[in-house]
């Protein structure tokens, strides 16, 4: 049963059967989404852009919310061009994570970015404040290992593209 619809997200009451019976369950439904993290040269674009939910400003890695049908390598594309200022001539993909399954049906798909660019077509959300922020390989690697990076879509990125063995240097 549909409890709430919003413009990127519904959410619902679900019915289901256990071993152990019945169970109610709260799903939210907020579409997928993609994470990019773009390597220039040594160093990592990152983006820093306030998040009213944990009323803070988080470090984070380029990322945005899938369009109904849209292809996720063209959603990462676009979402470095409009957050990151930058443009990939390669788009690598990592897989995909489920952010938050004991409630959450999201997908993030991830990206490695290479071969990056300058784009003027910076564009964020009328809602985004970003920053853009370059910083060394080994300070991101560090950095998401000792809490400093705390965005779970940016750690994961991190791992399997930095720290993970045969990882992309």
């Amino acid at each position: 049963m549909e409890l709430w619809r919003g413009r990127r997200l519904w959410i619902e009451r679900r019915s289901v059967e256990l071993p152990s019976g019945t169970k109610e369950y709260v799903v939210v439904h907020p579409g997928g989404a993609v994470a990019i993290l773009p390597i220039d040269g040594d160093e990592v674009v990152l983006i820093r852009q306030y998040r009213a939910a944990v009323d803070a400003w988080v470090l984070e890695a380029p990322a945005g919310t899938l369009e109904p049908g849209e292809d996720p390598k063209d959603c990462a594309a676009r979402e470095l061009i409009e957050e990151a200022r930058v443009a990939a001539a390669q788009l690598i993909p990592l897989g995909s994570v489920l952010t938050t399954p004991g409630f959450s049906d999201e997908v993030i798909h991830l990206f490695l970015g290479r071969g990056l660019s300058p784009s003027t077509a910076f564009d964020p959300d009328e809602d985004e404040q970003i920053e853009v922020v370059r910083v060394p390989i080994d300070e991101v690697r560090a950095m998401a290992l000792d809490g400093r990076i705390a965005d779970a879509k940016t750690i994961c990125l991190v791992l399997r593209a930095l720290v993970a063995p045969g990882s992309h240097p």
